[in-house]
C-alpha cells in the first residue's frame, strides 16, 4: 500500500463509540473529562501489545519522547532541549539493552495527574508496575525525576534507582560537607549516605550531582581526561569516577536509543515503486513490434525519464 493511500484512510477511521464520544465531551473543563477517549481503543492495544510480547531485563530507564506535532490541540508541548521540539509529550520506560518501550503515558494536562506529590513522581509509579515488572529491576533517570520520597517508595518496591539531581530539589542534602568548589580537582568525589540513599558529588568539567540506592560510592572506576601540562601540550589520564555515574552513563540511553530506532522505520519515509516497463515496438495499445525494457535494462547515455525517451510511450503491465 502506498503511504499516502495509508494517511489518507487512517484519517477517516473512527475508533470509539459515537454514543459514548458525547457523554465524554459533556465532561469538558472536569477532572472526569478524557482527551484521549477518541483514541482509547487503539492506545490499549498498542499498551497491551507492548507488554505481552517482550519482558524488559535489569535495566530499564524513563524519559520524555516527543511526537512532533504542530496541531492545536491543547496537548501540544514545546520542549526546547529535544530535537524535536513541538508535539505531543509522553513519559516513556524502555529497556536500557535494546530500547524497547516497555510502556508510555500520554501528558495531556497536570488535570492527569493528581496526587499533589508532583508530576515527575506519579508519572514513574504510572509507569513502573510491580505486578507486572515484579522485582529486582535497576531505573535509570535525569534530574527531573530524582527526588528521595519517590527513590525511597521505589525501594520499598525492591526496585533499585539511580538518577542525577537538583541541589535545589526537597530532601536532598544540603550541607557544607557535602559541597564542592569551583577551585576543586578535575575527580573530586564527596559523597552523603541516609540509609539506602547515597549522595554523590563529582567534579568532572563541572561539579555533577547523583544519588542512588543501588550503588556505592566508589569502587575505583577511573575516566579518561584530557589535561594541559605545564609545557602546553595535552596529555590524557585517568581521573577517579564514582561507580553511579559510571552504570548511569551505560543505561540511561534506553529512551534515546528508542527513538532513534523509530526514526530508522518512521513511514514517512519515501516509497520505491515497481520497475517501469517501456514499450519500444509493437503492442496492442501502440501497433508497433513490442518489447520490454526495465529502467536496469535501458543502454546507458539515454534518459529514464517517461516521455523524453526518443517517442517510447509508456505502457502498464496489463497492455503488454
Amino acid at each position: 500500500m502506498a503511504r499516502d493511500r495509508y494517511l489518507t484512510i487512517s484519517w477517516n477511521i473512527h475508533i470509539s463509540d459515537p454514543e459514548q464520544d458525547a457523554k465524554n465531551d459533556q465532561t469538558k473543563g472536569t477532572p472526569q473529562h478524557d482527551k484521549l477517549f477518541r483514541l482509547k481503543p487503539l492506545l490499549d492495544t498498542i499498551l497491551i501489545a507492548c507488554k505481552t510480547h517482550f519482558h524488559p531485563r535489569q535495566h530499564i530507564a524513563i524519559d520524555e519522547r516527543m511526537v512532533a506535532t504542530k496541531a492545536h490541540t491543547g496537548m501540544t508541548q514545546y520542549m526546547k532541549a529535544k530535537p524535536t521540539k513541538w508535539g505531543f509529550k509522553l513519559f516513556v520506560l524502555a529497556d536500557s539493552s535494546n530500547g524497547y518501550t516497555v510502556d508510555f503515558a500520554i501528558y495531556t494536562g497536570k488535570s492527569q495527574f493528581s496526587s499533589g506529590v508532583g508530576l515527575a513522581y506519579d508519572a514513574v509509579l504510572s509507569l513502573v508496575n510491580p505486578s507486572f515488572l515484579g522485582g529486582g529491576y535497576e531505573l535509570y533517570v535525569d534530574n527531573f525525576y530524582t527526588s528521595p520520597k519517590l527513590f525511597m517508595d521505589l525501594f520499598s518496591m525492591n526496585i533499585g534507582a539511580c538518577g542525577t539531581y537538583r541541589d535545589n530539589r526537597r530532601g536532598c542534602p544540603r550541607i557544607e560537607n557535602n559541597s564542592m568548589k569551583k577551585k576543586d580537582e578535575r575527580g573530586t568525589i564527596r559523597w552523603i549516605r541516609e540509609g539506602p540513599l547515597v549522595f554523590v558529588k563529582w567534579m568532572d568539567s563541572r561539579e555533577v550531582s547523583i544519588c542512588s540506592t543501588i550503588h556505592p560510592a566508589y569502587e575505583g572506576a577511573t575516566a579518561r581526561r584530557r589535561f594541559k601540562g605545564n609545557d602546553g601540550k595535552w596529555v590524557t589520564r585517568g581521573v577517579p569516577c564514582p561507580q553511579p555515574i559510571v552504570e548511569y552513563n551505560k543505561h540511561m540511553g534506553g529512551v534515546d536509543l528508542s527513538d532513534q530506532l523509530i526514526q530508522y522505520y518512521t513511514i514517512r519515509h519515501s516509497t520505491k515503486r515497481c520497475p517501469a516497463v517501456w514499450c519500444v515496438g509493437h503492442c496492442a495499445s501502440c501497433e508497433s513490434p513490442s518489447r520490454t525494457l526495465t529502467g536496469a535494462s535501458i543502454p546507458a547515455g539515454r534518459p529514464k525519464q517517461a516521455g523524453l525517451i526518443w517517442e517510447k510511450k509508456l505502457c502498464s503491465l496489463q497492455n503488454h
